[in-house]
């Protein structure tokens, strides 16, 4: 005999079904049984906007993947991105409306030094993770939060490694610097400051500018002035267009390192043959349609069929930033919790990849993935690998 439902009876059992769904759902948001929310924020209409959607469609390629093949555990991944304009202030409100309005499980492949800085504390608040932002920046990682992960070597440990050895190799003199006036063109001189102090060398001449800035005749000439033969720069895609340009102009020619934020195809596309000879640090390669590798190859081939334009080292970066969530999250398991997911990549092993990416490792202290680049130049308008990887002494 079924028992008999009373309408007090109904209401109490449609109360508790609602109290135990906000209960999951307060517990774990951005995760239901058929999809996982992951939240993004690229500069789309400002002075990054080449990397901001170079990045996104990496990112879009993986999820498609990965959701053609059923997804993770059986939930398909939804990609939720949102334009900072590579403002600070931006980054804050879209942080925000992913975390609070859109309820995003994880914060994935942030652009932006000062704009993770800046939305970090939203998603802290909301225990949401910051997982593998595109900057190089060691507060990725550092002081240590249970929330943050990096996947790849800092500014810092890139310069610290690489002027030393480039110093020596060039004999230079005079090491000057161009620096852009924030976080992340502050972590790039003290990186090349604490290497140069290795050698017993201070920078001959500083100078900076204000991000967005497009004139940089006035720098360019203060380092001319002081006869500096190497030139480190904390610039990133049209500021360091601007200074070579300026320098080779003026018949200014010393060697130009630059970081990993400067190793992009968009150096030599948009500044031509004068941006020959540029050096940069780097990780993974710059992916071409006719790499020698053919999973590369065909990757990128691929990639050109999906956009219809050629990909690049951020199309890389947002391509294996979803590769790498998905494998965390199906270690995870079924029961995908912020907690599950930080277990997972806590003993998290990722080897190198057709990308050529040095291993990937994390511990439950241990927050940057890898601490090692290598040197790469450009030679008739292509990024050339130069060295093995190194680790910063």
């Amino acid at each position: 005999m079924k028992p008999v439902l009373t309408p007090i009876t109904t209401l109490l059992a449609t109360l508790l079904a609602a109290i135990a769904g906000t209960a999951f759902a307060a517990e774990q948001q951005g995760v239901s049984k058929t999809e996982i929310v992951i939240g993004s924020i690229q500069d789309l209409s400002g002075p990054l906007a080449g990397f901001g959607k170079q990045i996104r469609n990496g990112m879009l390629l993986r999820v498609d993947e990965i959701n053609e093949q059923g997804g993770v555990n059986g939930r398909k991944l939804k990609l939720l991105i949102e334009d900072s304009g590579y403002d600070p202030k931006k980054a804050v409100l879209a942080a925000q409306k992913l975390v609070n309005q859109d309820k995003i499980f994880i914060m994935a492949g942030h652009l932006g030094t000062a704009q993770n800085n800046a939305a970090m504390p939203v998603q802290f608040e909301k225990n949401i993770i910051n997982f593998y932002p595109v900057t190089a920046a060691r507060e990725m990682y550092e002081p240590f939060n249970r929330l943050k992960y990096a996947f790849a070597a800092t500014y810092f440990d890139q310069m610290r490694g690489a002027v030393p050895k480039m110093v020596k190799e060039k004999a230079a003199k005079k090491v000057c610097t161009i620096y852009q006036d924030d976080e992340f063109g502050l972590e790039v001189v003290r990186g090349a400051e604490a290497g140069l102090k290795t050698m017993g060398v201070e920078f001959t001449e500083k100078t900076s500018y204000k991000r967005g800035a497009t004139d940089f005749s006035s720098q360019v000439a203060r380092m001319k002035a002081a006869g500096c033969d190497f030139v480190v720069l904390g610039t990133i895609i049209r500021e360091t267009i601007g200074t070579i340009a300026e320098s080779r102009k003026t018949g200014f020619s010393p060697t130009f390192l630059g970081s990993s934020a400067s190793y992009t195809d968009l150096i030599h596309k948009l500044g031509g043959k004068a941006m020959d000879g540029l050096y940069a640090t780097m990780t993974v390669q710059n992916p071409y349609l006719d790499d020698a590798s053919k999973a590369l190859s065909f990757w990128a081939n691929k990639y050109k069929t999906k956009f219809s334009e050629d990909p690049t080292v951020f199309s890389v970066y947002g391509y294996n930033i979803i590769d790498s969530f998905a494998i965390a999250a199906r270690k995870a398991g079924n029961n995908l919790t912020t907690d599950t997911f930080i277990k997972a990549m806590d003993t998290m092993v990722i080897e190198p990849d057709m990308f050529g990416a040095s291993q990937i490792t994390f511990t439950a202290t241990k927050r940057l993935g890898s601490e090692v680049s290598r040197l790469s130049q450009l030679q008739d308008g292509r990024w050339k690998v130069i060295s093995e990887y190194f680790k910063a002494p």
